[in-house]
């Protein structure tokens, strides 16, 4: 005989009294934070001064160019308050003012000479410093550390004379050679220290391949100078770009002087109109910037090639 299906047998249900609900799951404990360690408190603090330093580096620029768009009667209204009105005119006022495209192109030819000599006479410079043991070599490379020492202010009277008995007064070549001469001094303390840093196997291997010194300077050396050299060509051209004193003494040619000692004509003694001089010295700088953006890419990629060298 065949014995009937079981059936399962569920468990029996728990009958909840009328009126009564479920007791609440108590809450879950709050995650406790992480501790403030001395890294953690680092960072944040260096994040803060981070953002600090950005907004005040970035404050004053934005001021500017809102001042520079204004009008006239809205700045003496409310210098520091809301714009309630913009305008144009002033850049036209001022590129007319200063002759902008002529000063731009004294100032670009300037700088760029200035740059070229400067690097190449301070990287010729700084490799016999860098590899003759000598004492005299020594005592040459300390007189170029002090040259970085003097300030220009000191030298200017005898740069005058000077200028005046070669009769390089009022011309491109003796700023220029006024230029050279005063960053030459940082250029070699430069290219002296990284080269000290390059190792010697290389020259040897050249010079048993026949290479004389000049070379292996051209062919070995001077390829691996590219992050000395972009560091250094951003610091000078910097410098030179936005230097007033050297132009205003000795280039009394209206038509040949730089942009800066142009847009410095807007400063009276008496009264500064931010809606003029804001947007001179605006014009100044932005070719410069328009470079720096171009070929910051490159600017950024042989600055950084030293850390890998």
């Amino acid at each position: 005989m065949t014995s009937p299906p079981s059936t399962p047998v569920s468990a029996p249900e728990t009958v909840r009294p009328a009126g009564k609900r479920a007791a609440p799951r108590p809450p879950a404990a709050p995650r406790a934070a992480a501790p403030w360690t001395p890294r953690r408190l680092a960072t944040g603090l260096g994040t803060t001064a981070l953002t600090l330093g950005t907004v005040l580096f970035v404050l004053p620029f934005v001021f500017t160019i809102v001042t520079s768009l204004r009008t006239a009667a809205d700045v003496a209204r409310s210098p520091l308050g809301i714009p309630h009105s913009f305008t144009l005119k002033n850049f036209t006022h001022a590129f007319s003012q200063i002759h902008y495209g002529t000063s731009t192109l004294n100032t670009l030819l300037i700088t760029g000479l200035s740059c070229v000599l400067i690097t190449v006479l301070g990287a010729l410079a700084g490799y016999p410093l860098a590899r003759i043991t000598a004492s005299w070599s020594t005592a040459v490379y300390r007189l170029f550390i002090l040259g970085t020492s003097i300030p220009v202010f000191v030298v200017v009277a005898p740069l005058y004379l000077l200028m005046r008995d070669l009769n390089l007064l009022d011309t491109y070549a003796g700023v220029v050679f006024i230029y050279t001469a005063l960053n030459l001094p940082l250029a070699v303390f430069f290219y002296t220290s990284f080269i000290r840093q390059i190792p010697t196997d290389l020259e040897e291997a050249a010079a048993l391949d026949g290479c004389g010194a000049l070379r292996t300077f051209f062919v070995v050396i001077l390829p691996l100078l590219r992050p000395v050299t972009s560091t250094l060509l951003t610091f000078i051209s910097l410098q030179i770009w936005n230097d007033l004193l050297v132009p205003l003494v000795f280039l009394q040619d209206p038509g040949k002087r730089t942009v800066m000692v142009n847009a410095y004509s807007f400063i009276d003694p008496h009264t500064v109109q931010p809606t003029t001089l804001f947007p001179a010295a605006l014009l100044g700088v932005l070719p410069l910037l328009v470079i720096f953006i171009f070929f910051q890419r490159q600017m950024v990629a042989g600055m950084s090639a030293g850390a890998v060298k």
